[in-house]
């Protein structure tokens, strides 16, 4: 199939065919045609896989279609909500590319930054409103906002909204809307909460899924290196050297871990920037652009901050620390195999991790490949029996009987002291 076997407009075809579109992906090819005719849609899809064309592409169009809206002053047609600054900006740019040939206008606001260009541009008028829910409440609590002409709401990578807490903030944006206008919902997995929101708003609605609920991309080649707490830092230092003209993303679980990463590979002449909530929108716009040019060959990210990286050809992932919610980890990886292509991440599991990655794998129903020779090795037998002797009332009360609970014992106290 291609995008011109679609019920696509000219203007919107020109535009596609200039930004190098022909073949839709399996979510654009399920969803488009759907969203045309105006239904409601549920998607469950793995980061990367085009989900943004995916309801951009139909919202557009239909805005288009409908001559009357677009007489007079602009007004907000269509909503779209984003859990973070740097994916609302991606969702813009896509809106943007899509709708060069219509007249269409977007916009996007966010928190961190002043408010004054978003609500001059809001009263010249916009067809298109892609927001982060606390600023978007912020300027409709200000009345800066009208929400009476909108007619498409979407909710994009809805399991992060809930991931961070901002679920209580869209169920109150979805109360200002009209009870008339299309819902969309989009993402990676379909936590229970998010499926009870769909419900309790969606009426009839297509589901369109084009991977299992938090499988990994199989365009994605995983392993895992068993390593100390401690030399965790030696061992991403010697993997980028051994590969010194790769692009890397190294996921940090805080923000301070995150700094430190990126000053030790500094330290070690390896070029890298930093990206998290407490990093100003210029200097996190800053840091992503230049890795997205190459000027930085590591960006060093939380996950929060990381849910906007959109970059079709980046290769690597590693995963420093592994999260602490296993579906985390589908999203991290998703950020390499993108478009078709082939990916490789890495995760690095300490003994404080070891149950983790045990959640990892079962999540994921698959197993992932140990690299058992390193530098800086652990034992990875310490990690595969770690949920047999993990009763905190037996710790400690084992007498070695054995070479084998000797090598035991003594990684207990290794452990101990790190």
């Amino acid at each position: 199939m291609q995008f011109t076997d679609l019920d696509i407009i000219r203007p919107i075809q020109k535009a596609l065919k200039e930004e190098g579109y022909s073949n839709p992906t399996p979510i654009q090819a399920k969803s488009i045609t759907p969203l045309l005719e105006g239904r409601d849609l549920l998607g469950c899809a793995q980061t990367g896989t085009g989900k943004t064309a995916s309801f951009a592409i139909p919202i557009i169009q239909q805005i288009y279609n409908d001559k009357k809206s677009l007489k007079g002053k602009r007004t907000i047609k269509a909503v779209i909500l984003a859990p973070t600054r740097e994916l609302a900006i991606q969702i813009q740019e896509n809106f943007n590319a899509y709708a060069r040939h219509t007249n269409i206008k977007s916009l996007v606001i966010f928190g961190g930054v002043s408010q004054n260009p978003q609500t001059k541009a809001l009263k010249e008028g916009v067809d298109i409103l892609i927001a982060t829910p606390g600023r978007m409440l912020d300027l409709y609590n200000q009345k800066f906002l009208k929400l009476n002409d909108v007619k498409h709401f979407v909710l994009d990578e809805a399991d992060s909204m809930l991931d961070m807490g901002m679920i209580h903030d869209v169920k109150r944006i979805i109360s200002y809307l009209p009870k008339v206008r299309q819902n969309i919902f989009f993402s990676a997995t379909m936590p229970k909460e998010i499926s009870k929101l769909a419900d309790s708003i969606f009426k009839n609605p297509v589901k369109v899924e084009v991977a299992p609920v938090s499988s990994t991309t199989e365009m994605v080649e995983q392993n895992i290196y068993f390593v100390s707490k401690k030399q965790k830092t030696n061992l991403l230092i010697e993997l980028l050297k051994n590969n010194p003209k790769e692009s890397v993303l190294v996921f940090s679980r805080t923000k301070h871990g995150a700094n430190k990463i990126t000053r030790d590979l500094m330290e070690s002449s390896i070029s890298a920037a930093a990206i998290h909530g407490n990093k100003s929108q210029n200097a996190r716009q800053l840091a992503l652009n230049s890795f997205k040019e190459g000027k930085i060959r590591v960006l060093v990210a939380t996950d929060i901050a990381a849910r906007g990286i959109d970059i079709d050809e980046l290769p690597y992932v590693i995963n420093y620390d592994l999260p602490e919610v296993a579906e985390t980890y589908v999203h991290r990886i998703g950020r390499t195999g993108r478009a078709g292509r082939t990916g490789r991440a890495t995760a690095f599991c300490s003994m404080e991790e070891r149950d983790l990655y045990k959640a990892i794998e079962k999540l994921i129903n698959k197993k992932i490949e140990v690299v058992g020779k390193h530098s800086f090795v652990s034992s990875a037998e310490d990690i595969t029996v770690a949920p047999q002797r993990n009763n905190r009332n037996n710790r400690g009360n084992r007498r070695p009987n054995s070479n084998r609970s000797n090598n035991k014992n003594t990684t207990k106290q290794k452990r101990k002291t790190t």
